[in-house]
């Protein structure tokens, strides 16, 4: 579904400055551009250019959902990038022009989704596949930007297309592969035709993941499901022969690629890399990586580029075949996200199992702590920055040094059904910590006593009957606000220990900010709304449609009080004017839910993180 910006003409754009992250689940997503000085990749409904070298980024914007699939022209001139969408909406492919980075044409004949693209050998054409829910194959020219001719990618009782690849040489030939279907197609320009030829295997019948041809287009190889390889004649579209014989790769073939010294170069679900030759095919050299390997890119004939499905990109030198890991970051829904005080230059996550500090200008990841087989909720900086706080879904409050992962202490039972939310007071002397879904009724909001040697429970707050979404203390520690799924807000007394105000609301409240004055709070929810409270009596003061879409998972204020930002499950970073209560900026840039965003200590950044694993750095339009 495409992504709607209100049509206020006063709603700027919001400016992102860089992107963590990289989808390593598509297959062959990461690409090396021509140059050998870029590596091209989607994350989400944007297409990311960096610098080998510096790493720099420059960014495409254009598509309105998801890209699915990125390829590159040989000459180094054009980009394609085709995405998904709705069944029996049409899903565009864009063509980019690359040194001017910027859209030359929309190309829009495929429903539901692109599966894959190539460019033939010398940019005359554009050849797309279309999704399972769209079946066809279409040559497009590149010069008029406007499809030739298009076919059923497969014959009938045959499963999926899944790829296509050009020939190395020549503009009219490519072949297609996928469930039991391997064709070799030739184009009929002057009838404006494509004709399919079957490939025979004979007995052999494969689900095909990835397919590369030959540098002289004699052999195309095809990987597959099965763990084996086969290798076709594009001339005669006959089996040449099949392997390896007895030690097939294990798990599925997720990217081949030949190379033009010899060989192949084949990764593995089972997070094998590995170099290999015909007939044989037996392992010549292997490296085992960190997730399973979704695509294999080369960098000339000297290095290569490894993507896996954990998100992880590795620079393998093909010499001594070693590898170097050169960005990581989430795979898995980031669910909090914080800055110590007053400081930009470093923030931290948290995700399934591990918590990382990142350092904001370098997007280079400074530390990593993790908790096999935990979820971390929730985090906190203390104030004096000398630990983070962070809950648990075991039921823990641990806390960490942020320069060593060092384990401090542990809060051992702080919540039977995980720690869901965290907060910490000014003078680090308290944790006020949050439960989630079926813990004893009405026991949900914890207030912990943080000594030197010691840490103990100090107060239980009984008010909320759900899982605890979000917790603000106030600047004085006399009081803090807690947002739970069961439609109450509450504000807390820390001093008396007893409830001052409650707020009930129709939503399952997400999340919640003091205004700096501290005499309002805002809330957002599942209810799309921003509401401004009045901290004295609870009463509602105003109340916003703060998004068309989804609930509003995340929320920000400034300093000054003069700004706060938004972003939910529209995947829309949105900017607001407090006392106008008006969007002033929308930022385009995540393809997962908005799960929390915040604005760093002197306004130089929002930083937003999403359920697909992205952390995206945004410039922020009111720096101080």
């Amino acid at each position: 579904m495409e992504k709607r910006i209100s049509p206020d003409t006063n709603v700027a754009d919001l400016e992102l400055e860089a992107i963590i992250g990289f989808n390593g689940h598509g297959p062959t997503g990461l690409k090396c551009h021509p140059d050998q000085e870029h590596l091209v990749y989607p994350l989400g409904c944007t297409d990311l250019f960096q610098a080998i070298n510096t790493q720099e980024q420059n960014f495409l914007h254009g598509h309105g959902n998801n890209i699915s699939c990125v390829t590159i022209s040989k000459s180094r001139t054009y980009i394609a990038s085709g995405q998904v969408t709705f069944i029996g909406f049409k899903a565009d492919i864009i063509l980019w022009d690359y040194k001017k980075r910027e859209l030359i044409a929309r190309l829009s004949l495929h429903k539901g989704k692109v599966e894959d693209l190539t460019f033939s050998p010398n940019d005359l054409y554009l050849v797309s596949l279309g999704g399972p829910d769209d079946g066809s194959v279409v040559v497009w020219s590149i010069a008029k930007r406007e499809a030739i001719c298009g076919s059923a990618a497969a014959g009938l009782n045959v499963g999926n297309t899944t790829t296509v690849i050009f020939s190395r040489c020549r503009d009219e030939m490519f072949v297609t592969a996928g469930n039991g279907t391997i064709r070799v197609w030739e184009l009929d320009l002057p009838n404006r035709k494509i004709w399919p030829t079957e490939c025979q295997t004979g007995q052999t019948k494969r689900i095909v993941m990835s397919i590369t041809m030959a540098s002289d287009d004699s052999f195309f190889y095809i990987g597959t499901t099965t763990g084996d390889i086969l290798k076709m004649n594009p001339r005669t579209k006959l089996l040449v022969d099949t392997g390896p014989a007895k030690d097939k790769f294990s798990l599925v073939m997720s990217a081949i690629k030949c190379l033009k010294m010899g060989g192949l170069l084949v990764g593995s679900g089972a997070r094998l890399l590995v170099f290999c030759k015909s007939p044989t095919y037996k392992s010549i050299r292997k490296i085992q990586l960190q997730g399973a390997i979704t695509s294999i890119t080369l960098q000339g004939e000297g290095h290569l580029f490894i993507g896996t499905e954990e998100s992880r990109i590795y620079r393998v030198n093909f010499t001594d075949f070693k590898e170097t890991l050169i960005a990581t970051c989430h795979f898995e829904a980031v669910r909090d996200i914080v800055f110590p005080f007053g400081t930009a230059e470093l923030f931290a996550t948290c995700a399934k199992k591990d918590i990382r500090v990142w350092h904001t200008l370098s997007n280079r990841e400074l530390l990593r702590i993790t908790v096999p087989n935990m979820t971390c909720h929730s985090i906190d900086f203390m104030r004096d920055g000398k630990s983070i706080i962070s809950g648990w879904d075991d039921g823990k409050i641990r806390a960490f040094a942020p320069e060593t992962g060092r384990l401090i202490y542990v809060i051992n039972n702080a919540h039977k059904t995980g720690v869901m939310a965290i907060a910490t007071t000014s003078d680090c002397k308290r944790v006020i910590s949050g439960g989630g879904e079926g813990e004893v009724l009405f026991l949900k909001v914890r207030v912990w006593q943080i000594g030197c040697q010691t840490q103990k429970l100090e107060e239980a707050l009984k008010e909320h009957k759900s899982s605890v979404s979000c917790i603000r203390v106030k600047k004085d520690n006399e009081q803090c606000v807690t947002t739970s799924t069961d439609g109450t807000c509450i504000i807390w007394d820390l001093v008396r220990f007893r409830r001052n105000q409650m707020i009930l609301a129709n939503t399952l409240f997400q999340c919640v900010c003091y205004h700096p004055e501290e005499f309002q709070i805002i809330t957002s929810g599942t209810d799309r709304k921003v509401a401004y409270w009045e901290v004295f009596d609870g009463s509602v003061i105003r109340e916003l449609e703060g998004s068309l879409s989804g609930s509003i998972n995340g929320m920000d204020i400034t300093l000054e009080g003069v700004h706060f930002v938004t972003g939910g499950n529209d995947h829309l970073v949105k900017v607001w004017d407090y006392n106008e209560a008006e969007v002033t900026h929308v930022g385009v840039g995540h393809s997962g839910n908005i799960t929390r965003i915040r604005i760093s200590p002197g306004n130089q950044y929002i930083v937003s993180v999403s359920a697909d694993g992205a952390i995206l750095r945004w410039k922020c339009p009111f720096a101080s």
